[in-house]
């Protein structure tokens, strides 16, 4: 069984993010850099799925160079080997599913395993895309995986409750928040996975015509919270809410 699990390099969902000069992007110097948790737990059931039916688990990230650090951490956790397609140009979602679509032919992945949505921009897309280039069935928001011969069978939370679905590999299929708990590299897994293979190739290198369908205008911080106010009765409330706030 091969598995292709890509990992998103992410800003620190505790640093304190300001807007850079240009106002349509973060400052990055001095934030702190991980990957996208809903990734490492998409790294860690692929693990638990090797561990039970054997195979390989491949670790796939788009970015920077800098990106190699997530790979490699993926790799300590227990993934064979990764694969990192560099560009310093951020992509939006129609090209990131471009890349992996493109990557995941090469490859011939029997699943391909990813984080439902990345949090620093929350557009939860991209797998929906890969697995439509891929022309491969989907399932998303794995609450709980399993394997059974080609067919991967996945609960799902959904409005109101849990869903079963089944499709046939191969397929793509994303991890939700309560799937399981990512484990901790050992030091014996960090000296390995400086050892283990990882394929650095250059967008450019990969024959695509990328094109952007988005590109950020602007950025804002969300508004500074205000202390609440007491008023003497609902009349005076209501006139604030219709003639202060303008939401009545």
């Amino acid at each position: 069984m091969k598995i292709l699990v890509t990992i998103k390099r992410v800003t620190d969902y505790e640093a304190k993010l300001q807007i850079d000069s240009s106002g349509n992007k973060i400052k990055l110097d001095g934030v702190n850099m991980i990957a996208n948790p809903f990734d490492e737990i998409a790294v860690e059931e692929a693990l638990r799925l090797k561990e039970k039916h054997d195979g390989e688990v491949c670790v796939l990230s788009i970015g920077t160079a800098d990106a190699t650090q997530q790979i490699r951490a993926a790799m300590a956790m227990g993934a064979d080997r990764g694969i990192l397609v560099k560009t310093d140009n951020p992509l939006d979602c129609t090209a990131l599913s471009q890349v992996i679509a493109h990557v995941a032919g090469e490859e011939k992945p029997d699943l391909v395993f990813m984080g439902k949505q990345a949090i620093d921009d929350d557009s939860h897309q991209v797998a929906e895309m890969v697995a439509e280039r891929m022309g491969a069935p989907q399932a998303t928001q794995a609450y709980k995986v399993s394997v059974e011969g080609d067919w991967v069978t996945v609960v799902r939370e959904a409005d109101g409750g849990l869903e079963t679905v089944s499709v046939k590999m191969p397929c793509v299929v994303t991890s939700d928040l309560r799937l399981n708990e990512p484990r901790y590299a050992s030091l014996p897994g960090i000296m390995k996975a400086k050892k283990k293979p990882l394929d650095e190739r250059e967008l450019s290198t990969l024959g695509l015509s990328i094109k952007q369908s988005m590109t950020i205008q602007k950025l804002e911080l969300p508004p500074t919270k205000t202390t609440g106010e007491m008023v003497p009765d609902v009349q005076t409330l209501v006139s604030k809410l219709h003639d202060v706030e303008k939401v009545l």
